[in-house]
Order: C-alpha cells, then structure tokens, then sequence
C-alpha cells in the first residue's frame, strides 16, 4: 500500500506538471506571433485543454485503452467505450487496477496527454485559421485520431505486438500533432506578406520573445513530468535517468541549433535556440528510458540540426509555420523514433525498421484523418479567415478585445 501511495503521489506531481505545459505552449505561440493575434492564441490554447479533458473522459480515454482488439486495431466493443467508469472491488476503488497507481491518475495523466497533440496544431495554424474551425477540428482529432494511434501501441494492439518503441510519444503524441499542423498549413495558405511575389520568404516577427523564452523554459519543466510521468511509476533509477537523459538531449539540442543556424545564417538567433531545446526534447522522448547520458547528447545533437534545416524546408515548400511546430514536433518527432533502432539498449537493424514502419504507418493514418476532417470543414464552414479581417487582426473581429489595450490599437502590430 506505501509504494501503491508513493506511486500515485508521483504520477500526480507528473500530471501537473504535463498540465503546466499548456501555459508553456500558450506563452510561446503568443511571444512567436503579433500582438493583434494574442486573444486568439490564448483562447485556443484555453479551449484546448478545457475541451480535451471532457472529450477524453467521454469517448477517447477508453478508446484508447480498450483492453483488447480485433485484429489487432479494431476494439472488441462499443457500447462500453463511453464515459469514465472505475473498476470497483466490494464497492470502493480496486487499487489492483494497477501497481502503480489508480485508475483516475491514469485518466488525468492520458488526458492531459491528449490535450497537448491538438496544441501542436494551434501553433502551426496561428494568425489566419477561423476560430470555429479550428475548434472543431480539435474536439475530433482528439477525440478520435489521437487515441486509435494511442491504443495501437500504448493501449496493446498490433504497433505493440510488432515491437514499435515510443515511450512517452516522439510520434504518438508530437508527430500525431505534427502530420496535422503539416496537412493544415497546407490548406489553409501561408498568412498575407509570408511570400512576396518572387516567392521569397519574409520573415514576420512575434511580438514578445520573452514571453516566448519563458515558455520554452516552463515547457522544459512540463516534460520532467511528461517523461518522468511515463515511466508510470516512482522507480528511483528508472525516473533518475529519464530525467538526467530529458534534460541533456534538450540542452545539446539547443546548443546544436543555435551553432547551425549561427553558421548558417551568421546571426544569434534565440528563436532557433529555443526551438533547438524543444527539439531535443521531442528527440529523447520515444527512448528516454532506454539512453545512456552520451547516447542522449548524440540525439539532441541530431535534433537541432534537424531543427534548422527542417524550418529551412518548411519555407522552400512555400509553407507557413509560425512557430515552427512542424520541425520540431513531426520533424524531431520522426527522429526520435528512429533513435529507438540506433542508439541505446533496443539499437538494432531490425528495431529500427520496425520503427519506420510504425513511424510510416502512423503518418499514413493521420494524414488521411486531418485531409479528410480539415477538407469537409473547409468545404462547409470555411478554414480561413476574410483578407480584411486578418489584417486587422482576428483578436478585434473574432474577439472584440486587445490583450494590451492600454497601448492602443493593435491591428498594425
């Protein structure tokens, strides 16, 4: 019962801090985008987690975890996957669930989880994308897409059955997100003055890099819990090297895309330093638990290198990524996966195509279920806002609000 309870304690103290995250997320899409766009950043980032929970606790959590499948993918029942229902033992919780911890601590650490592929894309989509839009594509992504992947591995069907790794999600929770902001950006178009008729890229700045900063760092302490967490228990030296292989990857991923991009474009650029630190980041997290402390360096080397030149391909494709959440969430994403087959204690030929497989396979899925979803959206509600009204800011036509009104008008900012 003491270690059920340490256990438990532990994961909770992880699902707050994966909860913590999306206020890192928030600051910085807000910090990397105008100040006429900020409502509609935060209310995004607001709807999100709000509508993440509810839907996960009605539909997503249980299909995520259906207890067994037919052929490997398809759940073996319906009528049960509805709501949350907590097995019971003489009519009290049966701590048996697991030896970890309780069946509410595992609802609430999935579903914060869950909240945070949709995140991804709000990023990506940030500056022209309807606000209605945008929420009905998160109820149902989230809902539907994000746990079929999920329950292929992390809920027992046939990814986990073939042997494919993703400890804490490289792919099954940030490539999920990043195939949608990919497929996204794709419709919706870059925002008014990315590319000028040569078809040169312009660079649009965000308005406050400090709350961006700020939401690197808060979001580098989001994932001691979002892989610390999910180790699933308070194991000393499971979590002890989780946590020391975490945070090396993010710190040689930042360093690694500040000297590229510093070779590349002679400049000290922050931006590319931040999203260096979230790249090595995502790069760690399919193997965490499998690393030595070199082995995660090599990994957040890779990754902001990946970083800069994955924003760089981002803009030769004539694509618009605000935040540059492609390359860092699908792009390192992918890279972390495949890390699983070539370093650590699963390296090997074989892991490694494995890993491919399921990195193709998934890809495959999500593509089709956000081209499918976003084309019916847009096909009936629209996804992009009016020219007028992204000009002037979606805050003032969607919102009717300034986040800084004490400086006035934000509409040229």
């Amino acid at each position: 019962m003491e270690l059920l309870t340490t256990n438990n304690v532990w994961m909770m103290v992880c699902t707050a801090l994966v909860f913590f995250m999306h206020l890192g997320f928030s600051l910085l899409e807000v910090g990397l985008t105008r100040q006429k766009n900020a409502i509609n950043i935060l209310f995004k980032n607001v709807f999100i987690i709000c509508a993440g929970l509810l839907t996960y606790a009605i539909l997503g959590f249980n299909l995520m975890y259906p207890g067994s499948f037919i052929a490997g993918f398809i759940p073996d029942y319906f009528f049960d996957l509805f709501g949350l229902s907590a097995p019971l033992a003489d009519g009290s919780l049966d701590l048996a669930y697991n030896e970890g911890y309780t069946y509410w601590t595992d609802f609430l650490f999935q579903g914060m989880f869950a909240a945070t592929a949709a995140t991804i894309v709000s990023g990506a989509v940030a500056e022209r994308i309807k606000l209605g839009s945008f929420m009905l594509f998160s109820v149902i992504y989230i809902t539907i897409v994000y746990p079929i992947v999920g329950s292929w591995k992390w809920g027992g069907g046939f990814l986990d059955g073939l042997g494919f790794y993703d400890f804490a999600g490289s792919t099954l929770v940030h490539s999920v997100g990043g195939w949608a902001a990919l497929v996204a950006i794709y419709l919706l178009g870059a925002r008014l003055g990315k590319f000028g008729k040569d078809g040169q890229s312009h660079a649009i700045p965000g308005h406050n890099i400090p709350l961006a900063t700020a939401g690197v760092f808060i979001l580098w302490l989001g994932w001691f819990g979002f892989n610390g967490g999910s180790v699933l228990s308070a194991d000393p030296s499971l979590t002890s090297i989780t946590l020391v292989t975490t945070c090396l990857a993010a710190a040689a991923g930042g360093i690694s895309a500040f000297l590229v991009s510093t070779i590349a474009y002679k400049n000290y650029d922050l931006t590319m330093f931040l999203n260096g630190i979230l790249g090595g980041l995502v790069g760690i997290t399919a193997g965490a638990d499998l690393m030595s402390p070199l082995d995660a360096v090599l990994i957040g080397l890779v990754a902001g290198g990946v970083i800069v030149l994955g924003v760089s391909l981002v803009d030769k494709l004539k694509l618009d990524d605000p935040v540059g959440a492609v390359a860092v969430h699908l792009a390192c994403g992918i890279w972390g996966t495949l890390a699983v087959g070539i370093f650590g204690s699963m390296a090997g030929f074989n892991q490694l195509l494995i890993q491919l497989a399921g990195v193709g396979i998934i890809g495959a899925f999500c593509c089709i279920s956000a081209f499918g979803i976003l084309s019916i959206i847009k096909a009936t509600m629209g996804l992009r806002m009016e020219e007028k009204e992204e000009t002037e800011g979606l805050d003032a036509h969607e919102h009717g609000m300034d986040a800084y009104a004490e400086f006035g008008t934000a509409h040229d900012r």
